[in-house]
């Protein structure tokens, strides 16, 4: 499982475009807007995950553990 941070995300809306973005790149998505931290399940590719955010306009870093 990959988790991201992503601070920029903090509404319903937010929370849509981001599904919208990494659905198709992996198994499973979730998005925590309390913690603004999405959870990838699946072999996606980190870096693929983070440009495919920030095409969106969402900024994200890979979260460690």
């Amino acid at each position: 499982m990959t988790k991201l941070s992503v601070p920029d995300m903090s509404c319903g809306h937010c929370k849509a475009s981001v599904l919208s973005a990494l659905t198709p790149l992996a198994s499973a998505v979730s998005v925590d807007l309390d913690k603004r931290e999405v959870s990838v399940e699946g072999a996606a590719d980190t870096r693929g995950l983070i440009a495919a955010l920030a095409a969106i306009g969402f900024p994200a870093t890979a979260v460690a553990g």
